[in-house]
């Protein structure tokens, strides 16, 4: 049995979010405040029914305009009502515990429901109760019209949104419903009219009770408060929270007689009741990989205080053994990283053997809420947890049959998801603005599915190189190679310097691997500019000619024939860029693609202003030199780059460039010359990289396409100079 689907409606910002959890890790992803975070606190709240918990700005933002509406009077109008729906997997031999849930006794299903309602007892009486308390409000403050204008004193409570912030705990309760799988569709909507059968108390247990003996949840925050202070109040070190672990969970030194006595005769024997006592514990600790080849193992040594030996915070200490002739140090003078893995490791133990050591309804499903993991602990540290936290939970776990632990990581490591690769990801994407802002939950498990190969494993498996930033990004920014990637910080300081306030995502794609993205950038709707490079080669010399367009490397050095490397104005040349021939602006011939407008580039966002893609790659511009002037087109970055930047890449100055034409005979000869330079075999396209990072950046031009992408791409994000002045009061 474990929870297959929680769908919430009208908390904060998750005003109507469905969220498919994996049985074993699901990792939630995405940017700041998308309400990864709020899915744990939603399910403490519903879960424990406890109204104490609840706060009115609890309430989705944009339900708070339907209390205005209740309040005057409009037909329709309701008091806004907060719901979870739990969906669990269910197999027979889970039935009797779920008995209480099935909707009929034909019920041949695979998923059973309940629904857990936050909800006004009674609304008209709310209404009423609310008008009451405001006119002995206004007659208590002495105030008798209040119609006199928006400046007349209105004492509180002064509208029943007002009277709800103080009174909702009073005003609101908990209702349980049984859900019929059949009367919902496959994205767990109901069917039109569909009214659940409420969980009523002459029924037997509460709703509450039921819900309790399905499923315990805990939340482990990121907030941990590790430090090697000596003292304070947020600090904890990891001795303490040993000796906590022990109180609760493993033998009492008490209750062993050996223990005493060795504790009366020599401390010897005590730490060796200590070694003996944590072994199962240090040994899972060992999976996590630490302590490794050079790093101080773990023991566990006793301050030898009679009266405080393991049954108080100070009568432990975690010692690293520095060598077998028993020199350690305190785990003080080890590093924070791992002591916060081992605290967490330790924490998550302990809150697994508590739910374990339920002797009398042990709820089957365990629920943990891991907030961000990665908290202080670096890249390998973060994937090994990973990886080995279900081991070391399966290890304490004596009766696997019809019990089971799931996790859920909140996270902002890239690192963490490429251990786990797309399947437990589940992106958290923000939509609208002020009062209307909420998010969206994307399963990548359902893309891993829909989507076909070769796209899908290419995907994944590059992500991994490139650790997956692209799921934390406001935006992403596709480029053709390394030179793009490694200018275009540079690129941006100068063309676009509010995209520096953002979190971009720069991805090394290639044009011939960028049409691949497609899939992964339309479902995850994150705006994308795409900058890359025209890619001319000889057209074939016919319509039926069937000759595929060489890749960008494949120059040939001979004549030029159907499919080789050309300049952008040979006669019927077309691109080899699959990303301009598939995706945008889906043209292939040179000529189209020069001639192609702004709009022809770009897929508009949708309605919350979300999921823009525009493509970018060299145009045609103007270049004048010695008196002549033509017009042409860069097949390549720094082919564009030289033409932007004719005369200072043609002084001897710059020669580390490598773009530098000796004695051309006219100005056509040098845009020739300049593009034979750049696809010869012997030119180093990261040496220009390097080299032009080596210049003083306010003596070269961004690349006019590019710059018009940076443009395009802080408008659409709303951080450009006029933007900023805007949202600051200043225009």
């Amino acid at each position: 049995m474990y929870l297959s689907n929680i769908k919430l409606k009208n908390y904060r910002r998750l005003s109507d979010v469905t969220v498919d959890l994996a049985d074993d890790i699901s990792i939630f992803v995405g940017s700041n405040n998308s309400g990864k975070t709020s899915v744990a606190h939603a399910m403490h709240f519903f879960v424990s029914g406890s109204r104490d918990r609840f706060s009115f700005h609890d309430i989705s933002a944009c339900r708070w305009g339907d209390i205005d509406s209740f309040e005057a009077g409009r037909d329709g109008a309701s008091l806004p009502v907060l719901s979870i729906d739990l969906w669990f997997g269910v197999e027979q031999a889970d039935l009797h515990r779920v008995i209480d849930l099935l909707p009929n006794l034909d019920w041949l299903g695979a998923k059973v429901g309940v629904r857990i309602a936050f909800a006004p007892r009674n609304e008209d009486e709310t209404l009423v109760r609310f008008r009451e308390r405001h006119s002995q409000a206004q007659e208590a403050a002495g105030v008798t019209d209040t119609s006199e204008g928006e400046d007349s004193y209105v004492a509180p409570p002064r509208s029943l949104r007002e009277f709800l912030e103080g009174e909702i705990q009073k005003e609101y309760e908990f209702k349980y419903f049984v859900l019929d799988e059949t009367q919902f569709d496959d994205a767990l909507e109901p069917s039109a009219g569909y009214e659940p059968q409420e969980l009523l108390r002459d029924q037997g247990r509460t709703g509450k009770d039921i819900v309790s003996s399905l499923i315990k949840t805990n939340f482990l925050h990121a907030q941990r408060h590790l430090s090697d202070s000596e003292g304070g109040s947020r600090s904890e070190e990891l001795s303490r929270h040993l000796s906590r672990y022990y109180q609760r969970n493993l033998q009492r030194h008490g209750e062993d007689h050996n223990a005493l006595k060795a504790l009366a005769d020599s401390e010897i024997l005590l730490n060796q009741h200590l070694e003996q006592v944590f072994a199962d514990t240090l040994q899972r600790l060992g999976q996590l990989g630490y302590p490794g080849l050079s790093n101080p193992r773990l023991i566990i040594k006793s301050a030898l205080n009679p009266a405080t030996v393991m049954n108080s915070q100070d009568g432990a200490h975690v010692h690293y053994a520095l060598n077998d002739d028993g020199l350690t140090l305190p785990d003080k003078y080890n590093g924070l990283g791992f002591k916060n893995l081992i605290y967490m490791v330790v924490e998550l133990l302990d809150l697994h053997a508590q739910w374990l050591a339920t002797e009398e309804n042990r709820p089957p499903l365990h629920l943990v809420f891991v907030e961000e993991p990665e908290a202080h602990l670096h890249a390998q540290l973060q994937q090994v947890f990973v990886n080995k936290i279900l081991e070391i939970l399966a290890a304490e776990d004596d009766e696997p049959n019809g019990f089971h632990t799931q996790l859920v990581l909140t996270t902002h490591s890239p690192h963490i998801l490429y251990e786990r690769g797309f399947q437990p990801i589940r992106y958290f994407r923000r939509e609208g603005i002020g009062i209307e802002q909420s998010s969206k939950v994307l399963n990548l498990s359902e893309f891993y599915r829909t989507t076909e190969n070769p796209s899908r494993d290419f995907l994944e498996r590059y992500l991994k190189l490139t650790h997956c930033d692209i799921f934390f990004a406001d935006a992403a920014v596709l480029v053709e190679g390394n030179v793009e990637r490694i200018v275009m910080p540079q690129m941006i300081q100068k063309a676009a310097p509010g995209l520096r306030s953002c979190y971009l995502c720069v991805l090394e794609i290639g044009g011939a691997y960028a049409h691949l993205f497609r899939t992964l950038i339309e479902f995850l709707g994150i705006t994308t500019l795409v900058v890359t490079d025209l890619d001319s080669v000889s057209g074939p010399a016919s319509e039926n000619d069937g000759v595929e367009p060489m890749e960008d490397g494949d120059d040939d050095e001979g004549p030029i024939t159907s499919g080789s490397t050309c300049t952008p104005d040979t006669p019927d040349a077309v691109t080899s860029n699959q990303m301009l021939a598939q995706w945008l602006p889906g043209k292939k011939k040179i000529d189209e693609l020069l001639n192609a407008d702004a709009e022809e580039k770009t897929i508009a966002a949708n309605a919350f202003g979300l999921g823009a893609i525009r493509v970018t790659y060299p145009c045609a511009v103007n270049i004048e030199r010695n008196g002549e002037q033509i017009e042409c087109a860069g097949r390549t970055l720094e082919v564009a780059f030289a033409f932007d930047n004719l005369d200072w890449t043609q002084d001897a100055a710059n020669k580390e460039l490598r773009l530098r034409v000796r004695a051309p005979q006219d100005l056509g000869d040098l845009v020739q010359r300049i593009h034979d330079k750049v696809h010869s075999p012997s030119y180093k396209k990261t040496d220009f990289a390097l080299a032009l990072l080596s210049k003083d950046p306010g003596a070269w031009n961004v690349p006019r396409y590019i710059a018009e992408g940076l443009e395009w791409l802080e408008a659409t994000l709303g951080v450009g100079e006029q933007d900023r002045r805007r949202q600051d009061g200043e225009s």
